[in-house]
């Protein structure tokens, strides 16, 4: 019997870990997907006679969504910690910088597997990622260190303290009474 009992304990724990990190994606989707779309606009609204189409807004929650995928696996792999000692800021500034880096990597890969995928040579593929322009790359670049980071320093908030404590800060005291 203790066997059954852990066993689907075991399972319950897996489950919750697993809604956890959805909602964790779907949230940082969401984040990322507010940035591009409005990137998006931005872009479409600076070319004189291009339509705005909604599929362009889907390309960019697709991309959010990469995003995403790609800054939790950094988290992953180097989650976030705060020294207290040191502040927020200062602690998540050069781990920022290492996200982005991640990210960026993830990108270039990505550009390789996608030109794979239409017939081109992985190598040259990734190269082009950016339009092969440096500037454009470090403006990208420095386009998702400024989404990223308010995503980092609150994640380093709700760390230090506490997820209740933070969501209260932002939205609110729950209404026990509702």
């Amino acid at each position: 019997m203790k066997t059954n009992s852990s066993t689907e304990t075991h399972s319950e724990g897996i489950k919750e870990k697993l809604e956890g990190e959805a909602k964790k994606a779907l949230v940082l989707t969401a984040y990322f997907g507010t940035w591009f779309c409005a990137l998006t606009f931005l872009a479409v609204t600076n070319s004189e006679g291009h339509p705005i189409t909604f599929s362009i807004f889907g390309l960019a929650l697709i991309k959010a969504g990469l995003c995403a995928k790609f800054m939790l696996i950094a988290q992953a792999i180097f989650p976030i910690k705060i020294n207290k000692t040191h502040g927020i800021i200062k602690s998540l500034f050069l781990e920022s910088l290492f996200y982005i880096f991640v990210v960026l990597s993830l990108n270039y890969i990505e550009a390789g597997v996608e030109g794979l995928i239409h017939g081109k040579n992985f190598i040259d593929a990734m190269t082009s990622f950016g339009q092969k322009n440096p500037l454009h790359v470090l403006a990208m670049t420095l386009v998702y260190w400024l989404i990223v980071w308010p995503y980092l320093v609150l994640v380093g908030i709700r760390l230090a303290l506490g997820e209740d404590t933070t969501l209260n800060i932002l939205f609110g005291k729950k209404d026990s009474a509702a």
